[in-house]
């Protein structure tokens, strides 16, 4: 299987990546904290161990933690069920997150770690000034050797305002700040061949070189009870990391020294490896993090200029808008066929792209009585979605 890389050269690229690892972004789901009678205060200790040995090395780590609903699940003794009302999550949640911080602080000062709280919401991602505010927060946290423990606001949440699950706001974040390194623990032990549920053939995959249609095909759906993220949620965080030029691991969390041997260089889990060409981290905000107002549909030759040539988007190349936008919203490019190959944020409202769509730019200003630009969205705020193809979106 190409999409693997040799065991010996997977080591290698392994121990190489986690060495030159200096600031690292760990998350850890519900499934590895939960216990029989709420958090597994074991695990927890274990992770504050490892965590401050790592930040004792010089390194800055950060902790996306899952638990909060489950350790108010556990505390109220309500049990789960598939139609849970959002409500009742959000309670689960505002009980939780105290018990969560608290085992947190505590098992930290065992070794003389501060950690601080932050809970967001997508709100604080998708606003630009939020967004930074977010980032300085967090490297200012750095500055005073503190580990920022991060957590959706499961209790204001409506899901407008959802992330979606940890894997993808740990994703988000990594990239945010620019981390080298998400390791995301869970309650299996990596990726396989096949299901070794349902295929006593299924063999561990170690290391990945690129996440294609073959890969995510791998995933299948192996979510928790416990949980909102399975492995699919997992293999598209570890995607939109390698598209910013950083590492990604998936492994056992319950595992005792599951970090030191990572560290180690030991051959755990699944190792995504960086893509080859990084996304500006202006354009990963605008492919990955905002969330589009509507749809633009191109014509062939629009969808060559901006997937091969690294152009702008004209309005000739538009034959269909889908969604109700003002100008600088975000939006996403459809090709004929209806794959998405393509973000960018708008320099006209949807109502006065539907009468330019199809003209020459020459005739924006006759058409709408006032003109701002020859482009829909100019190729600065253009990021392509397409991974082979990426390259000429910078």
């Amino acid at each position: 299987m190409t999409f693997q890389v040799d065991y010996k050269e997977g080591l290698f690229f392994r121990q190489t990546l986690f060495d030159q690892a200096k600031r690292v972004v760990i998350k850890v789901g519900s499934a590895v904290l939960a216990g029989q009678d709420g958090l597994n205060l074991e695990v927890i200790g274990n992770l504050a161990r490892q965590i401050s040995f790592l930040c004792s090395t010089g390194r800055e780590v950060i902790l996306v933690s899952s638990g909060a609903v489950a350790a108010g699940r556990r505390r109220l003794g309500v049990t789960h069920s598939s139609h849970e009302k959002l409500r009742v999550k959000q309670a689960l949640a505002a009980m939780g997150q105290g018990l969560l911080m608290q085992a947190y602080e505590q098992a930290f000062a065992a070794y003389n770690q501060h950690v601080a709280q932050i809970l967001l919401t997508h709100a604080d991602l998708s606003q630009r000034d939020r967004y930074l505010n977010v980032r300085n927060t967090l490297s200012t946290l750095f500055e005073f050797g503190v580990v920022p423990i991060i957590n959706e606001n499961d209790t204001v949440s409506v899901q407008e305002l959802r992330v979606g699950d940890n894997d993808t706001l740990g994703a988000l974040i990594t990239n945010m700040i620019g981390a080298d390194m998400y390791i995301m623990l869970t309650d299996v032990d990596g990726l396989c061949t096949a299901n070794p549920v349902d295929d006593i053939t299924a063999k561990p995959i170690y290391t990945v070189a690129q996440i294609d249609e073959t890969i995510e095909s791998l995933a299948g759906n192996s979510s928790s009870l416990l949980g909102t993220g399975g492995m699919q949620s997992k293999i598209r965080a570890a995607k939109m990391v390698a598209a910013c030029g950083g590492s990604s691991f998936i492994g056992p969390g319950r595992k005792k020294e599951i970090l030191q041997e990572l560290f180690s260089g030991n051959q755990v889990g699944t190792f995504f490896l960086p893509g080859n060409e990084k996304i500006k981290e202006r354009k990963h905000w605008i492919g990955y993090v905002l969330r589009p107002a509507g749809f633009l549909d191109l014509d062939a030759g629009a969808c060559n200029a901006v997937m091969e040539q690294g152009r702008s988007l004209l309005p000739s190349g538009v034959i269909r808008i889908e969604g109700s936008f003002e100008v600088g919203a975000p939006v996403h490019c459809r090709c004929p066929g209806g794959n998405i190959i393509a973000a960018g944020l708008v320099n006209y409202s949807s109502v006065d792209l539907e009468k330019i769509r199809g003209k020459k730019s020459s005739a924006i200003a006759e058409i709408l009585g006032f003109y701002d630009s020859d482009e829909v969205i100019h190729r600065d705020n253009l990021v392509l979605l397409d991974q082979n193809s990426q390259k000429k979106s910078m």
